[in-house]
This record gives structure tokens, sequence and C-alpha cells, in this order.
């Protein structure tokens, strides 16, 4: 009996987050805030944070699921990309992705260089507290995009700004991920490493561009020919181009498969069938998907062990996280000609770090990078600024228009 129920046991671990990430999200929603903030308490509240009630033998399974769910919502990003808008930012999002990785980069060095004095790892502490600010670069934009669906904002221009800077942030926050990780592991090949990374990253965006225009030619032409009465043939092969752009986005070229997604989706974008497609994505994401990504935050938080010191940091942390983001970006979209209004929203749905930042905090414990006890403060600053962004997005983005109902 209990062999089983360990066996079985995610079936009840997915089941509760679904229950509790609705709930939570319509509760919410009822304050008049993004169903995903709800989305996100639910996880703490059934992770190790509160009640611990997810097994840590269904994590796995969750973590792949949670995956796949944030390729879907880039996927769905970028099927729901205007191009030629994205074109008209492609050098703002340059200058304000370059400006807010500086920013925060720097805020999280400065903060690193005041606390971490005694050196018990391998690495040279200045690269220790390097990586530091290269976590708070990261830029998570997969929350952003859901709580700017439900506002009914993705396709505007500071919306448009924000998707170019974060795919590019993800690309600048890759270069100095891999310079860094190179000088502290002498046996990864130094400058050549960073040498054969930029070349494959260049690689990439060579590969996309031939890849996602033939596919889009391809999808064009297959529409016009097609009578198409079963029109799920037309989502399949979509998925299929989205999982496979993904795969050799991080397998090949060493950049995160959500970049590839994103591509895909901006691929079959303004084809004869997206908005088909579209639609059959959100009721994937919405039904399995999207919950169980946004609870995986939540249940990664553990607060066991945690001195005043470490809370202090963690403290002036999210302090520099908030503001460093939002000042980087806000300033780089300012320096572009936008407006102070467009410019605060650009830099606020830059705010969020999420998975992203979870990831690179990973690769940097692996190799010696850094101290264990500044991993529970990271995971706390991924938390906050996934949960703060879209209730400040809710603020900044209110206008007198009426936000698209959401999906309920």
């Amino acid at each position: 009996m209990k062999e089983a129920m360990s066996e079985y046991g995610y079936l009840l671990s997915i089941a509760i987050i679904l229950l509790s990430t609705k709930v939570l999200g319509l509760t919410t929603q009822k304050f008049k805030l993004p169903q995903v903030v709800g989305a996100l308490f639910a996880g703490l509240l059934i992770g190790p944070a509160v009640l611990n009630i997810i097994p840590q033998e269904s994590m796995n399974l969750l973590n792949h699921i949670s995956e796949i769910g944030v390729i879907v919502l880039m996927f769905e990003a970028g099927l729901e990309t205007d191009i030629k808008e994205l074109k008209k930012t492609g050098l703002a999002s340059f200058i304000i992705a370059l400006i807010g990785v500086i920013v925060p980069l720097l805020g999280g060095f400065g903060l690193a260089y005041v606390y971490n004095k005694e050196n018990t790892l391998d690495t040279p502490i200045y690269l220790q507290n390097l990586f530091i600010g290269i976590i708070l670069t990261a830029t998570s934009v997969s929350i952003t995009v859901e709580t700017l669906k439900e506002l009914g904002k993705l396709s505007t221009k500071s919306g448009n700004a924000i998707l170019g800077a974060a795919i590019i942030d993800d690309i600048l926050g890759i270069i100095a991920l891999t310079i860094v990780t190179s000088l502290a592991s002498p046996n990864s090949g130094g400058s050549g490493g960073v040498g054969i990374v930029l070349l494959k990253i260049l690689g990439f965006l060579i590969f996309a561009g031939i890849v996602c225009v033939a596919f889009h030619l391809f999808m064009n032409k297959w529409c016009a020919t097609e009578s198409g009465k079963d029109l799920r043939r037309y989502v399949i092969i979509s998925f299929v181009f989205c999982l496979l752009v993904s795969y050799c986005a991080e397998v090949f070229f060493g950049v995160a498969d959500i970049t590839g997604a994103f591509f895909a989706g901006v691929a079959i974008a303004h084809t004869p069938k997206s908005e088909y497609i579209t639609s059959r994505f959100n009721t994937l994401s919405y039904l399995l998907l999207s919950p169980v990504f946004f609870a995986s935050i939540g249940l990664k938080v553990d607060l066991s062990g945690f001195s005043s010191n470490i809370l202090v940091f963690t403290i002036l942390m999210l302090i520099i996280a908030l503001l460093s983001k939002v000042i980087g970006c806000g300033l780089g979209a300012k320096m572009c000609g936008f407006s102070m209004s467009d410019s605060v929203k650009i830099g606020v749905g830059m705010i969020s770090r999420g998975e992203v930042a979870l990831i690179v905090a990973n690769k940097g414990d692996a190799i010696g990078l850094m101290h264990e006890e500044y991993f529970a403060p990271i995971i706390i600053m991924v938390v906050f600024t996934t949960i703060i962004t879209p209730i400040l997005l809710k603020v900044v983005y209110k206008d007198k228009n009426t936000p698209e109902p959401s999906k309920t």
C-alpha cells in the first residue's frame, strides 16, 4: 500500500497544485490582482516553507512539467508578438537590456563584496562576488507575459520592448555567465571556451533566423493548399517545431530553451492558422502547464537555517533586485525616447527573475562559485520578484482602457 502511494503520489501532487493554484488564483483576482500571484502563493503554501505537503518523490516530474510549461508560455508569447513592432524596438530593446544587465551586475557585486569576506571555496572571492551580480542580471519574462496577457497589454509598444529586451538579456546573461565560469574553471578552456560560446550564440541566431523564416513560409503555403478540416494537425506540427527549436537551442548552442521557444512562436505568428493554434495552446497552458510552473517556484522555498546576518543580506538583495531593473531598464528606455510612463512600465516588466536566476544559481553552486548559505536568499529573491512584478504591472498599466477578460 505504501509503495503504491509512493509510486502514484505524483497524481495527488498535481491534483493539489491544480486545485490550490486555481482557488488562490480566483481569490487574488477578487482583489484585482493577476491570477499568477495566487498560483505563486499556492506554491509557497503547499511547499516546505509552510505546509510541506508535496512529497519529494514528485518533484522530479513536477520540474519537468514546469520546464515544458515555461517553454509553452514563451511559445505563446512568440505567437502573440507583432514582429513589425518588435523590429521598431530592436535597437531600443538592446540598449534597455544592456543597461538592465550592467546596473544589477554592479549592485549584486557590491552587496556580495560587503558580506562575502571569508573564502572557503576554491574559486577566487572576486569571482564569487561577481557571480552574485550575474544572478541578479537574469530576467524571466514568462510571468510578465502571463500578466500582460491578462491585462490585454502584450502587444503594446512597451510590451514588445519588454519581450525584445528579455531575449537580449538572456543572451547577455549567457555571455557573462560563460566568462565567469570559464575563469573559475581552468579546465573549461579559458578564453578559448568563451570564444567558442560566443560563436555558438551567433550560430544560434543564424540558425533560428533561417529555420524560422523557412517554417513561416512553409506554414503559409501549407495552410493555403490544405483544406484543413482536421485543424489539430497544425497544432501538433507547431508544437513539434517549438520543442525541436528549444532542444537545438539548449543542446547544440547553449542558449536557453525558452529563447528557442519564443523564436518558434514568432515563426508561426501571423500565419493563416495562428489564432487557432494560439487558442489550443492557451487551453493546454491553463489546464496543466502554467499552474505547475508557477507553483513550482514557491515549492523551492525553504526557510530553515536562516541567520540574522543572512536575513539582512536577503533584505538588501530584495531591494537591489527591485530597484536595479527599474532604474537600469527604465533608464535605457528613456534614453531610447520612450515616455516616462512607458519607461517605468518596461523597468517593472523586467523585474522578475524566475527560473532563469535559479538555473544560473544551480550552475554556480555546482562548480563552487557560491556558498550554499546564499542559495536560500536567492530563492526568496526569485519568489519576491516573481510575486511583486505582476502586482506592480497592474499598478503601472492602470489606465482608462478596459483590459481583456482573463480565463477562469
